[in-house]
């Protein structure tokens, strides 16, 4: 090696197997011929390659960063650099280690600020009597023992998330942390375990890899050295970015519409819930079925592959296409049935009003304490997907009587709620927009609650259809401060405030309802 190196003045990488076996040869660094991400096998983060490169350098230094670079990228066992004698030397020195000045061992290590070592200068006898394997053993064995550390409370099953947040260069540091919260929260409630987060401040999006090139190769590296399955980007992404990202990483990407119809997946019980999830997934994947690699190697479980993605997506697209249309007259016919429902409540003079608000407000919980409904509930986002509809008797103080009126818990809004799932669960959103009223809980004990109160604002805005008049229910009041509980009734006078886990305020609540539905049926007629 070091002699045609001389000769061809370039520098050379040879890659072994175990064995001692040469798999492959390039000429150039060992950055400019690493092997491919998608080539490589992959183990874990507890092992290694099983592939070590020996290279030639033309200059007498250690290893620069960009060959340890691709060496912790390729999580090679070892990298051994020698380097060249000059020029005239080798051709009096005689034999081939006349070519040789020295050599230089590098090789990973687990649990450290710089994930790699580099040994002093070796001569070639002395790298040469180096035990390697004894060293790969040892060494994975210390990648098996540190790993357990870092998601000691995440399930055996649950995918290990590398998050990469994209922030528009003029957010405050406010708004980056909301942001990088809400998609934990997303990634936990998919589950997974977000073991590390990676954030890039950037004026516009790399068409191409969302983020720079310097970033995708640390996006990688710290991909290996900390165990990730999967990486998970703070917003959407185009088909195209995910191939460039995948092939330049090697583990899966996905991004946060994809986390979104994940856990939508999962949380859908009915029929009518499961037609509309499949639906939102069949059309968020078909245009994404080019270069998903050998078989559709991408349908293995896990954070963004449920529901449909089990029933062999790689079929042509055609017949995917056949899927969709027949699943939209399905949903046209859900459509239809609703309408139905909601005329004949209308015949029946039931006053109704949807529940509406921020994912994880805490709707299901006031629904279920208000009308005994029983509907599944978590600390969780969109723990329930499935609208409730139940009927609420209220004591009218003025006639003495009992009024009755129709709760709809629907499906939890999010900031930027993906286009096919407004799409898909345009059956479901209409129970807002012909409902006579609209409640709108905001759980005021979260730091962001503004943000969240306008997200679900700027949503109804863009309904097809314009809702009724809406009453404010500022939840979990018990939660906050008195100067913050001050501010939201400064801001907001009309509105109620209650805590519905520990029933508070629940009799202010019933009364504003009615004298809503009252202002509502005036404004109609």
């Amino acid at each position: 090696m070091a002699a045609i190196s001389t000769d061809i003045h370039q520098p050379i990488s040879t890659y072994l197997n175990r064995r001692g076996q040469v798999i492959r040869v390039g000429v150039g660094s060992p950055r400019q011929t690493q092997i491919p991400p998608l080539e490589l096998p992959r183990y874990g983060a507890d092992r290694l390659s099983g592939i070590r490169c020996v290279a030639t350098t033309l200059k007498q230094e250690v290893p620069k960063e960009s060959a340890l670079t691709a060496m912790a990228l390729q999580r090679l066992d070892a990298l051994a650099v020698l380097t060249m004698t000059g020029s005239g030397f080798e051709r009096r020195g005689g034999g081939a280690t006349g070519y040789v000045r020295s050599t230089y061992l590098a090789h990973l290590v687990p649990d450290s600020t710089t994930p790699w070592t580099i040994s002093s200068p070796l001569s070639l006898e002395q790298l040469a009597q180096q035990n390697l394997m004894d060293l790969v053993e040892a060494l994975e064995s210390e990648f098996s023992r540190s790993l357990p550390t870092r998601s000691s409370t995440a399930p055996t099953a649950a995918e290990q998330v590398l998050m990469v947040g994209v922030i528009p260069q003029n957010s405050t540091q406010q708004e980056m942390d909301a942001n990088l919260a809400e998609v934990t929260l997303l990634v936990e409630s998919a589950g997974g375990v977000v073991v590390e987060t990676i954030h890039q401040k950037r004026s516009h999006p790399h068409p191409q890899t969302v983020v720079g090139a310097g970033k995708v190769k640390e996006i990688a590296l710290r991909a290996q050295t900390s165990g990730a399955t999967l990486i998970v980007f703070n917003q959407d992404l185009s088909p195209s970015q995910v191939r460039n990202l995948e092939t330049q990483i090697g583990v899966r990407i996905v991004d946060r519409t994809e986390v979104i119809l994940d856990i939508f997946a999962q949380r859908a019980q009915s029929q009518a819930g499961k037609l509309q999830v499949e639906l939102a997934q069949l059309e968020y994947m078909l245009p994404r079925l080019a270069g998903r690699g050998q078989a559709m190697s991408r349908l293995g479980g896990g954070i963004g592959t449920r529901g449909p993605g089990e029933t062999k997506l790689e079929t042509e697209r055609r017949a995917i296409q056949r899927r969709i249309n027949t699943l939209q007259q399905a949903v046209n016919q859900l459509q239809a049935h609703r309408s139905r429902l909601r005329q004949r409540r209308q015949h029946q003079r039931v006053p109704s009003v949807a529940v509406v608000g921020y994912t994880n407000a805490g709707k299901s919980t006031l629904l279920n304490v208000l009308t005994n409904a029983e509907a599944y509930t978590a600390d969780q986002l969109f723990a329930t997907l499935d609208p409730t509809t139940r009927r609420l008797s209220i004591p009218d103080p003025e006639t003495h009587q009992m009024r009755t009126l129709v709760l709809t818990d629907t499906v939890g809004f999010i900031h930027n709620l993906p286009p096919p799932l407004m799409d898909a669960f345009r059956a479901t959103l209409e129970e807002v927009t012909d409902a006579d009223a609209l409640l709108h809980v905001v759980d005021l004990s979260h730091p962001d609650w503004e943000h969240h109160l306008r997200s679900v604002v700027d949503l109804l805005a863009t309904m097809p259809l314009t809702p009724g008049p809406g009453l404010i229910a500022f939840n979990k009041m018990d939660q906050v401060s008195s100067e913050a509980l001050a501010l939201a009734q400064d801001q907001f006078p009309q509105a109620v405030f209650i805590s519905a886990q520990e029933r508070l305020g629940l009799n202010t609540l019933r009364q504003k309802l009615l004298e809503l539905i009252d202002y509502a049926v005036l404004s109609t007629t």
